[in-house]
């Protein structure tokens, strides 16, 4: 029996998935932060007899609950990236966990609806400057988060990864001068998305109070505090459901945008008797894609040669391309 070294034609399908993710740690912050002020806040309206206090940090242990899941799923993906069981790794992960605050933020949003249509027909007494108070604080400190999540840099991350074998890669080289421009870690990662939309929606709950808050306080119109109330629910609906969309697309393999479809084909078509017969490219994690392409030619090469060809900037971290000779099949009706 002969034995052969297989190290050249295996891979893992790590794609850097076991890596901390820019995300992570900022998120981690934003958790602590918001478990801190909702304790603070649930002590001080129990000490002080306050169900503004108590009912907005009541509120805040929801979205703490929700950012906790953002952590845990990177956490799970970092230390599960090697797991065999995860065809492409652990990328859909956080595209998961992604869903499931989208969900939680359509729950909150609908709450936010039902209690303020609520008091827009059985109005209740506001303490207008505890409540002003307690929603200055509760701006400062979700605009701080907001804007620390949203600040995360800008993360260059180049596909063919894992062990491949991509010889003649330089050749493809020639197609980057179509690149995009690149994209942000917030635009990439689902989850970390999912972490910005919470307490965004949070912050933007506060301006809407506020402003509702001082025009019930200095012009008498208390029916504004809960109309807004309705507004940022609209809005918060809006911003879950666009997340529900993209991070579905993920889980359910939705092919890639056009724009990338496009450009696999030009990268790959440089022969004029080629011909591609399927092509499936979706993500399987944060700007990363698998691939699976059938070519059709009168001259076929190895498909080494043709995964060369596929531009990095594409993000595609695994191919799997089949390349059949024009005729084969032809050839082997007429033998039969």
């Amino acid at each position: 029996m002969h034995t052969h070294d297989m190290s050249s034609w295996t891979h893992d399908h790590v794609f850097n998935q076991n890596q901390a993710r820019p995300g992570e740690r900022r998120t981690l912050i934003i958790v602590i932060v918001t478990a801190v002020f909702m304790v603070a806040e649930i002590v001080a309206g129990l000490y002080f007899g306050s169900m503004a206090l108590l009912a907005d940090g009541l509120h805040m242990a929801s979205h703490a609950a929700a950012l906790g899941i953002s952590v845990a799923a990177y956490v799970y993906a970092r230390r599960h990236a090697s797991d065999r069981h995860f065809s492409f790794g652990t990328g859909k992960v956080n595209s998961l966990a992604a869903f499931a605050s989208a969900i939680l933020l359509v729950g909150f949003a609908g709450l936010m609806a039902v209690e303020s249509i609520e008091r827009l027909f059985n109005p209740v007494s506001i303490s207008f400057d505890q409540a002003i108070l307690v929603a200055v604080i509760g701006l400062l400190v979700n605009g701080a988060s907001a804007w620390l999540l949203a600040s995360t840099p800008h993360h260059h991350h180049h596909g063919h990864e894992g062990g491949h074998d991509h010889a003649d890669h330089d050749s493809a080289h020639h197609h980057h001068g179509h690149g995009r421009a690149p994209e942000s870690e917030l635009q990439k990662d689902q989850n970390l998305r999912a972490a910005y939309f919470h307490v965004l929606a949070d912050a933007l709950t506060s301006v809407l109070a506020i402003v509702a808050l001082l025009a019930g306080k200095y012009a008498g119109a208390a029916w504004l505090d809960p109309a807004m109330g309705i507004v940022g629910a609209t809005l918060v609906a809006h911003w879950s459901w666009g997340l529900l969309r993209m991070s579905a697309k993920v889980l359910l393999d939705w092919q890639a945008d056009t724009p990338v479809i496009d450009r696999v084909h030009e990268a790959l078509l440089v022969d004029e008797s080629d011909r591609i017969a399927d092509l499936h490219v979706w993500t399987i994690g944060q700007g990363q894609h698998a691939a699976e392409v059938a070519i059709v030619t009168d001259r076929p090469r190895s498909p080494a040669y043709y995964k060369a060809l596929i531009p990095d900037e594409l993000g595609i971290v695994h191919a799997t391309i089949e390349v059949h000779r024009c005729g084969a099949t032809e050839d082997a009706a007429r033998k039969a």
